[in-house]
């Protein structure tokens, strides 16, 4: 069949991306799902600063790609041998796909799944398998498995978790990667306890996932940014605020008594993660959820990980197990405890996809939905 896609040809172009146009939507052959695949039709997707970075090169993939890996859609076919999932259900995606057979997966860490990671940056499916191609001979690749800006996509069955059909799909697609990523930040890789002082820095869809995740746990919030809309938002929802500019270590030492217990960082710079650790206290943790170009480098007092006691640790896809997190933070915002909706600021079409990347890269924006 023939949907239309946000195509992706060369990384690198100059923004503003309205101008450059580095997204092409073009009318995309999708074969048919294989063994173990979903046909999904999209129903909203997120941009994040993942899919930024590939459309300006620090994140290099494989070319062309149909772009985007936070998405929310509806079972339209299943594959041969697929019984967990019928025609109707509601998914979110998540961009590793678990192949539940590895060491990762069965030690319950599937965001480190060794097969979904290969598939993920050779931009094939789990399996192996590419659905996409153009005028029926040029492969086209996916992206993280999920190739989220189309009208419909193929993905591997373990890329997958049903969820509440009751749930709005431009609030179910957060769940794929801002919330499960900022929240399972709070939630997984650091032990929060009420009263616990929690410095974020970064303030997007992730890091104001953080935010809420921290606050749920009863965490004493410091949210860090250079935005100030983002900085009164993270106020609304509990937190207290300082401006990321010379003084911000020591502004947030001031505001928690020496340092932060727990420090998440989310923007993806050496020199913020850097900063993060330096704000951390003495016997406390330092987790960054960023992804910096990978020519950057981290430099830390060594001396500091033994004679303080610090960790410094990665987290990625939250540490999330995405079959049991997603459900569980729907649960919790269906509950009011994490107000997710906060997050969503802006609606698009794909064919405003570029103008939402200039949006994005200018911090103008929190979280931005296509709806394809």
């Amino acid at each position: 069949m023939s949907v239309r896609g946000a195509v992706l040809r060369e990384m690198g172009l100059p923004a503003p991306y309205a101008s450059s146009r580095p997204l092409v939507i073009e009318d995309v052959e999708l074969a048919a799902p294989g063994p173990g695949e979903l046909l999904i039709g999209v129903r909203a997707a997120g941009l994040c600063h993942s899919d930024l970075s590939v459309v300006n090169g620090s994140r290099p993939r494989v070319m062309p790609m149909v772009l985007g890996h936070e998405a929310a859609g509806e079972v339209l076919a299943v594959g041969p041998g697929v019984t967990e999932f019928v025609a109707g259900d509601h998914v979110v995606l998540a961009f590793v796909p678990g192949c539940g057979e590895c060491g990762p997966c069965l030690g319950g860490r599937p965001a480190l799944c060794e097969p979904g990671a290969a598939a993920n940056a050779v931009g094939t499916l789990l399996g192996g398998e590419r659905r996409w191609t153009l005028e029926g001979e040029e492969v086209v690749h996916h992206h993280l498995g999920v190739s989220a800006f189309a009208e419909q996509i193929v993905v591997s069955e373990r890329s997958a978790v049903r969820v509440d059909p009751s749930l709005p799909f431009e609030l179910a697609a957060l769940f794929g990667c801002a919330v499960l990523t900022g929240v399972g930040a709070a939630l997984n890789a650091v032990s929060i306890e009420p009263g616990d002082s929690v410095a974020v820095f970064g303030l997007g869809g992730v890091g104001l996932s953080a935010v809420l995740g921290a606050l749920y746990a009863g965490g004493e919030v410091v949210a860090i940014d250079r935005v100030p809309d983002k900085l009164a938002l993270a106020v609304e929802l509990g937190a207290a605020t300082v401006v990321a500019d010379e003084g911000t270590v020591d502004a947030v030492r001031s505001l928690t008594d020496g340092g932060a217990l727990h420090v998440i960082e989310t923007v993806g710079s050496a020199f913020v993660l850097g900063q993060a650790y330096a704000a951390t206290r003495r016997g406390g943790t330092t987790v960054t959820v960023g992804l910096p170009d990978p020519s950057q480098q981290l430099s830390i007092p060594a001396v500091s990980l033994v004679a303080e006691e610090r960790m410094l640790k990665g987290s990625y896809l939250g540490s999330s197990i995405p079959s049991r997190d997603i459900p569980r933070y729907i649960e919790l915002y269906q509950q009011g405890l994490l107000p997710v909706d906060r997050l969503l600021t802006h609606r698009l079409t794909l064919d405003q996809l570029n103008e939402g990347f200039d949006r994005l890269e200018s911090g103008d924006c929190i979280r931005q939905v296509v709806i394809p």
